[in-house]
């Protein structure tokens, strides 16, 4: 097959381009994964050595998929790396991180091991949870981090940040002594290391001379800068992305990174590609029109050959209940009709809590369906259970691991047995784990929970010495029957024992495909602390995909139902005073409407419980920007009116006091009827409706002054 087959003439370019820095703005559905693809194939071709390309993706998924399309196109090569962000920085890190001062053997830790070990400093130093909760404080050390910030470089403003600062000094201490990395750490770690020893930054300069990053617009801070000083000697960095998909703001993704990639490589190559092979042309008409609202953005016009297609529809129904019967109904309709299956459909929703209605929906019309982002296999109790045996086996510092599973199963340990061998080991400033070979000497400790600690310690040492010579398969098999677990899990035969002994072998299965590798279980630890949620979609089973418009990022789907298009929702309420949030969520809507390939319908309500009681809803300003000829009439339901709603949302979102509203005027609203006007901050108003308080956008509130 020659590389160049099946690509149109801006795919080409990408390709055929060879040095310098090229940004390939990828359209929604235009190829860009062949195009990353095709360009690795061709540069192997043109006798570049694989060991000096890098591309970098943000899945194991794509890393996977990439590296499969790429052996096919050229045969007998070295492979080039291919890899996530994180899994690349575990390389670096297992070679480089003694530079740090830090051992090779560290464990991972995933978010809820960071978010136990932040719990456990904040009761450590008295710090009132009801005040200052774990997970936001662990949310801006991670955030610190992902900027580069140390606890000592940057000045708290408040006593929230004060805190942050004392738990962050605390929490690098412990992962430093207890021998473990947050997951930001596989990334923040590396830049370090680049930053301040430059003969290692130019090992991997020399090394990887052609560095492509997939999904360019969703990288945050470090990795950025990370691409940057990898990339600096040569400049051969190819970004592909979209800034019209940039929706991971929330996690720390930098919208700049791809709108400023011009200033940083000012000699860059700028391809779009535009042609979209996922939808119809009615589908992209409307999604475009959306988008060109947005201000943050290099613009494109996007087109397909597939045809205009259905146009969409747009239902407004009475409540959130019928909505979901109503799309319950829409589906069986749809399926019966044409020859389609259940996974071909996605509903899509803002947020998670708007699934509850649609499950009882599917549930009541034997619907079958599928929640993408419930809980994780990865994060199942027996699961994390048998990965903390794994992980203290190999790390015998890891006291986040000893405390999950010294008392799995239960060993009669009690939590004073354990508090003096936490204070035994500190008096020997040792780790818990270690100090087991001596328990004998803790006099304090009952004997028969020293008899416990004893047994469990020589258990676990032995599997260890053993897993050494053997797969992990097997070493999983051995801490299963050894410790007794699966009695434990199948807690008499109940389903939910049943499931976790399912699970459990699902797991050993996973372990299979390290058989006959050096250093499984150490491999087999660093596969399993990289998968992400997008890595487990499931796509072989024949039900209805239901998830956040999140979640929906790089899926397609035959046909989508983007449901609860409504101001606060869809904008979301917390989005709605800065411009920059809104068009953040303008970006959303247009990444859910692109998942469509053949059909779409969005729905919006008049009313919804929402915060425990019924709430009057406004159709969402994104349908208003949605042309009329792409929209068809439904003539089953009560469908979408194209007459405006409510005064257009324009750049300048800010209302200014002066244009003739004030605290203390009397207003009409058409849903909430007469109030009075209590606050008035930027865009949003606080309004007394006769004892009923709201607070909504000027923007697009439709108010009628009254005095």
């Amino acid at each position: 097959m020659n590389i160049l087959d099946g690509l149109n003439e801006r795919q080409k370019e990408a390709v055929l381009h060879k040095n310098g820095a090229m940004l390939v703005v990828a359209g929604a559905g235009s190829g860009k994964t062949m195009v990353l693809t095709r360009r690795i194939a061709k540069l192997i071709k043109d006798d570049v050595n694989p060991s000096n390309i890098l591309a970098v993706t943000f899945t194991n998924k794509a890393a996977g998929e990439i590296q499969n399309r790429v052996r096919s196109l050229v045969n007998n090569y070295d492979r080039p790396m291919i890899g996530t962000f994180h899994s690349i920085g575990v390389r670096i890190l297992k070679k480089h991180i003694t530079a740090l001062n830090r051992e090779k053997n560290f464990t991972i830790l995933d978010a809820d091991d960071a978010l136990a070990k932040v719990r456990e400093i904040c009761k450590e130093k008295s710090i009132p949870k009801e005040e200052f909760k774990p997970k936001p404080i662990l949310n801006k050390i991670s955030w610190l981090k992902n900027q580069l910030k140390s606890y000592n470089d940057f000045y708290p403003s408040n006593i929230f940040e004060e805190k942050v600062q004392e738990v962050y000094e605390r929490y690098e201490y412990k992962l430093k002594q207890e021998n473990c990395v947050d997951f930001d750490d596989l990334i923040t770690l590396p830049v370090k290391i680049f930053q301040n020893f430059p003969k290692i930054l130019d090992e991997y300069q020399e090394n990887w001379k052609y560095i492509m990053i997939d999904e360019f617009q969703d990288t945050n801070e470090v990795q950025n800068t990370f691409a940057t000083l990898l990339s600096e000697k040569y400049r051969n960095i190819c970004a592909i992305g979209d800034s019209d998909q940039s929706i991971y703001a929330f996690r720390g993704a930098n919208i700049q990174n791809i709108l400023d990639f011009q200033k940083n490589f000012p000699e860059a190559k700028i391809i779009k590609l535009e042609q979209n092979y996922r939808s119809t042309q009615n589908i992209l008409s409307s999604a475009d029109s959306v988008i060109a609202n947005n201000t943050e953005r290099v613009k494109k016009i996007m087109f397909t050959e597939n045809g205009d297609g259905e146009r969409i529809i747009i239902n407004e129904y009475r409540d959130g209940k019928e909505e979901a019967e109503k799309l319950a109904l829409e589906i069986g309709k749809i399926k019966n009709s044409e020859d389609i299956k259940y996974n071909d459909f996605t509903i899509l929703y803002r947020t998670n809590a708007q699934s509850r209605s649609i499950e009882e929906a599917f549930l009541k019309y034997s619907i079958p369906y599928n929640i993408i982002g419930g809980l994780k296999f990865y994060s199942r109790k027996e699961i994390k259970d048998i990965v903390a045996f794994l992980r203290l086996m190999t790390n015998e510092k890891d006291s986040g691991a000893f405390n999950r599973i010294v008392n799995v199963p239960p060993r009669k340990i009690g939590k004073v047995s354990l508090m003096k061998l936490e204070a035994f080991a500190q008096m020997n400033n040792l780790e818990v784990f270690p100090v087991l070979r001596h328990i004998e000497m803790c006099d304090n400790i009952q004997s028969g929970a020293k008899k416990s600690l004893s047994n469990f310690y020589i258990t676990l040492n032995n599997l260890a010495k053993k897993a050494k010579e053997q797969n992990v398969s097997e070493t999983i098999n051995e801490i299963v029957n050894d410790f007794g677990l699966k009695d434990f899990y199948l807690d008499g035969g109940t389903e939910e024992g049943k499931m976790r002994i399912e699970n459990i072998n699902e797991l050993i299965s996973v372990a299979h495909k390290f058989d006959g590798i050096d250093q499984s279980l150490e491999l087999f630890l660093e596969d399993v602390s990289l998968i992400t949620d997008a890595d487990r979609v499931e796509k072989d089973q024949d039900r209805v995909n239901l998830m956040t418009m999140h979640n929906a990022k790089g899926l397609e789907f035959p046909v989508v139902f983007i449901v609860g298009c409504e101001e606060e929702l869809l904008p979301h309420s917390n989005s709605l005073a800065s411009l920059k949030d809104i068009e953040e969520e303008r970006r959303l809507m247009y990444v859910a409407m692109t998942r469509a390939m053949k059909k779409l319908h969005i729905t919006y309500a008049k009313e919804r419980i929402m915060f425990g009681g019924y709430k009057n809803c406004i159709p969402s300003r994104f349908l208003d920007e949605i042309p009329e000829e792409c929209v068809k009439q439904d003539q089953e339901n009560t469908s979408y009116e194209s007459e405006t709603l409510y005064t257009p949302f324009y750049e300048d979102m800010y209302y200014q006091e002066d244009e003739g509203l004030n605290v203390g005027d009397l207003v009409l609203h058409p849903s909430f009827g007469q109030g009075t006007v209590k606050n008035i901050q930027g865009d949003i108003v606080t309004i007394d409706f006769r004892g009923l308080t709201k607070r909504l956008a000027l923007s697009i509130a439709p108010l009628q002054k009254l005095s």
